[in-house]
């Protein structure tokens, strides 16, 4: 009941950026719903309605978990950082980020012929986000494809399967 409350209380902050621009946590709503949109594309957008909601389910649960970070983008891009060797610049760490596809060095431009779907995908992003869908995942913090075997899954509490991806609760 407590993680509700604390997921409810972090998305209200979240959807007063509708009126100021800003969310609680001083970051810009557009960029908030971006982050969740592009995750929500890039993990998922080979999957069902359902497996699309549950990989937004995932990020808003770990905005509500006190063990991460505090807003959609810093969860999304959680990781370690690299300083470029030409700059004084910081990178994500190739292949060593929370979701996979944010340091995995491809291109995150939204391909022509997806555009469409990724505007489906922006929508629902702001649903998720005030939580209109519900959490299909039961809690979830993690998440894999059913055809990998990470080492953290056996630390974790198995929730449900959707589509190609099985989800796990981390418990305090």
């Amino acid at each position: 009941m407590l993680k509700r409350l604390l997921l409810i209380a972090c998305v209200a902050s979240f959807m007063g950026g509708f009126v100021t621009g800003k969310s609680a946590f001083g970051a810009n709503f557009d960029d908030e719903m971006m982050c969740m949109a592009e995750n929500m594309y890039w993990e998922s957008r080979n999957q069902s309605f359902r497996g699309l909601i549950a990989v937004g389910n995932v990020v808003m649960n770990r905005v509500a978990d006190s063990r991460y970070p505090d807003t959609i983008c810093e969860v999304v891009k959680q990781g370690p950082e690299v300083k470029s060797w030409k700059s004084d610049e910081y990178y994500p760490k190739r292949n060593s980020c929370q979701f996979s596809w944010y340091c995995d060095g491809k291109s995150d431009s939204i391909p022509r012929p997806d555009a469409a779907l990724f505007e489906t995908v922006r929508a629902m992003a702001v649903k998720v986000a005030a939580g209109f869908f519900g959490d299909l995942t039961d809690g979830a913090t993690h998440y894999h494809a059913y055809y990998v075997r990470p080492d953290w899954a056996v630390t974790k509490t198995p929730t449900v399967r959707i589509d190609a991806h099985i989800f796990y609760r981390w418990e305090k």
